[in-house]
């Protein structure tokens, strides 16, 4: 079976599933639950979320 080494890089392997993300104006990254529409999660450091799709 094959392995994605090392494990405990920093980054994930694949798609975070049934979410997205947009920026707000004030230049955070908020997550969103695609199922529901509704907001999740908010970064406060100006970086996007890894591994979720952005929004057009």
């Amino acid at each position: 079976m094959a392995t994605n080494q090392p494990s405990g890089d920093g980054h994930r392997n694949g798609a975070v599933r049934e979410r997205s993300q947009t920026q707000t104006p004030s230049g955070h990254w908020v997550k969103r639950d695609t199922n529901t529409g509704r907001f999740m999660d908010v970064k406060s450091d100006g970086q996007p979320f890894k591994g979720v799709r952005k929004e057009k």
